[in-house]
């Protein structure tokens, strides 16, 4: 009896057309699982299109913190990386980058930035949800822009 539930879950995926079954976890700010549920049949909940490669990024795929602003960042809404672009204005450098939940749990930070001008920071391990990517600088200015995780 054991063997034969492996073999009609087998039999069942085949059946789908050469879909795979999929799992859908679903997790709150604080990092819970919610939701968990399997669906043999149905399609990917992600989107057909791959994210771009840092190499295929272009200028105008960036967003801007601000319109006057040379800090940019790239996808919002992330899903496996997100990628800062800065430029050095004045000798005023980003020092530091730390990632927060919205609940204010300190998730990562990234420390002694002052030689980078780019950045990926990795989100695939991180529940789905919305993030703040505060960036330090040497001068003790700081700026922060909410990312939301798919």
């Amino acid at each position: 009896m054991r063997k034969v539930i492996p073999l009609i879950f087998f039999l069942m995926c085949l059946a789908a057309n050469g879909q795979v079954p999929k799992i859908h976890f679903e997790y709150d700010v604080a990092g819970n699982q919610i939701v968990r549920e399997l669906c043999p049949f149905c399609a990917s909940r992600t989107s057909s299109q791959p994210p771009k490669e840092i190499s295929d990024l272009k200028e105008e795929d960036y967003q801007k913190f601000f319109p006057e602003d040379v800090i940019s960042y790239y996808p919002n809404p992330v899903r496996e990386e997100l990628y800062l672009k800065w430029e050095l204005v004045d000798e005023v450098k980003v020092s530091s980058i730390e990632v927060y939940s919205m609940s204010g749990q300190l998730i990562k930070s990234y420390k002694n930035m002052e030689k980078e001008q780019t950045y990926a920071v990795p989100f695939q391990n991180c529940p789905t949800g919305v993030y703040s990517v505060n960036l330090f600088y040497n001068n003790g200015d700081r700026k922060s822009i909410t990312i939301i995780k798919k």
